[in-house]
């Protein structure tokens, strides 16, 4: 077992202080090099999860720790992408790439080396120059990635960041992702609903449901790394997790409807 780099350690989280908690007495932890999926229906409060561990919602009870040290505002040591698409439309690829070394205060003469780094972890050298509209889905989720992985952060937080591509695409972008992991050492906490997403890219899969939200199960694929997907989606373990997850999954969600407020069926 390796070093926690990330651990959300008992952790309880509302949005309104006078409804049941999304969040209750929930750990988690990401190992340095791990890539955990998050893999649950949409709603259950999976995203809560993310966002507290970027900083971005501070939790009702328990404590966020990254590095071995309790999290306090924002976590600058992580790069975070979301389904959206975040490519300021009024500069070029290489600009908005550059720009979390600009609001960081780096200084120019490091900028250079860093996008050319940058841009070659996710072959984009050639787009350098172009705007966000002159980009097709898939190179703009690469220049999104680079943007991430510019400042050497040791963790990325990505949130379902390929749910909007088509099938095809988002074969193209589950090789990018991981190469470019493998080769920086990077850990990974991803949010998807997609069953074969998780299968292929993660070392551990967490499916989450309920109200508040709880792990049903975890799962370790038993590939190793670097893995190869082609070779992956077609064994026939691949094919007795799918079956394995989707039953999860099911659960999952009708756990999470039943005890959504707005469900008649809610928990008291």
């Amino acid at each position: 077992m390796g070093e926690n780099l990330l651990e959300l350690a008992g952790v309880t989280f509302g949005f309104e202080e006078d409804a049941p908690p999304i969040v209750e007495h929930f750990d988690l932890s990401v190992q340095r090099g791990g890539f955990v999926a998050l893999l649950g229906p949409s709603g259950c409060g999976k995203s809560t999860l993310l966002n507290m561990a970027a900083g971005l919602l501070s939790p009702w009870e328990g404590e966020v720790r990254y590095g071995g040290a309790k999290l306090a505002g924002l976590n600058r040591q992580v790069g975070y992408m979301t389904q959206g698409d975040t490519l300021l439309p009024w500069t070029t690829v290489a600009r908005n790439i550059m720009l979390p070394l600009e609001l960081r205060g780096t200084p120019k003469a490091e900028r250079g080396p860093k996008l050319e780094q940058a841009l070659a972890l996710v072959n984009l050298g050639e787009a350098r120059d172009k705007y966000p509209s002159e980009l097709s889905g898939g190179m703009k989720r690469r220049a999104l990635l680079a943007r991430s992985l510019i400042y050497d952060p040791p963790m990325l937080l990505m949130d379902e960041p390929f749910g909007a591509l088509d099938a095809q695409l988002r074969e193209v972008m589950h090789k990018e992702l991981l190469a470019t992991v493998g080769r920086l050492g990077t850990s990974v906490l991803f949010v998807t609903h997609d069953i074969s997403e998780s299968i292929l890219l993660a070392d551990r899969i967490l499916v989450l449901g309920g109200r508040p939200l709880r792990c049903l199960e975890e799962i370790t694929p038993p590939w190793s790394k670097p893995r190869d997907l082609d070779a992956v989606r077609g064994s026939a373990a691949y094919l007795a997790l799918e079956i394995r997850l989707r039953g999860l999954l099911r659960e999952a969600n009708d756990l999470t409807l039943a005890q959504s407020p707005k469900s008649p069926g809610k928990a008291a």
